[in-house]
């Protein structure tokens, strides 16, 4: 349906929105000190306990001399726990060897949840740090799903985020970690009216702009 507007033709919102659009776009106001904002709250999370599904992923430039996943080089890595049905926490590493990996997951992930994961080595031993409960899927071997043994769900983030990712180009570390967690953001509250959500974080803390 659409509305009077004598700004846009076939337009479906009002000139009074029209007008607020040009306002904002008008004051240059940086969407990444939303973002900033957005951070602050993604790192409120408190300790992550149930169906657990961890992974790894590599986001940037695309895979050079054949190398791809974690042998390409110049990507940066971003390490993930999602709470199967729920949440997700996501963060950037150096590396992706057990002990960068296994220490994120002692710090966030209780002793009493399901892990589920692929079958890379940095997720060995984990029994031992004390997750009895540990299932494994071997892509390696075209094993992407056995029953409720999976990381579907973490998996289907990633894909989301990297889309998401690539309406942006030549982003930096710290301004693709902004965006990383508005993606995250996003993905956790996906039920949730975002625009409420936003205004009750500024109004609890208003934005500075200077």
């Amino acid at each position: 349906m659409t509305v009077k507007n004598k700004y846009v033709n076939n337009s479906k919102i009002s000139e009074g929105k029209f007008r607020e659009i040009i306002k904002y776009f008008a004051l240059d106001l940086e969407a990444n000190k939303i973002r900033e904002r957005i951070l602050e709250c993604c790192m409120q999370h408190s300790d992550i306990s149930g169906i657990i599904e961890i992974d790894e992923s590599y986001f940037g430039a695309k895979r050079v001399k054949g190398k791809r996943g974690r042998g390409a080089s110049g990507k940066i890595k971003v390490f993930g726990l999602l709470k199967r049905g729920d949440k997700i926490y996501t963060q950037i590493v150096d590396n992706c060897s057990r002990k960068t990996l296994q220490s994120i997951i002692k710090k966030r992930v209780t002793k009493d949840s399901e892990i589920h994961s692929d079958g890379w080595r940095a997720y060995n031993g984990l029994v031992d740090l004390g997750y009895k409960k540990h299932y494994r899927v071997d892509h390696s071997k075209n094993e992407f799903a056995n029953k409720n043994k999976h990381i579907n769900g973490i998996e289907n983030f990633w894909g989301i985020a990297k889309v998401r990712l690539m309406r942006f180009r030549g982003l930096s570390k710290k301004t693709f970690y902004l965006h990383l967690k508005e993606c995250e953001f996003r993905f956790n509250n996906r039920t949730q009216n975002l625009y409420k959500i936003l205004l009750k974080i500024f109004r609890k803390k208003p934005l500075k702009l200077s």
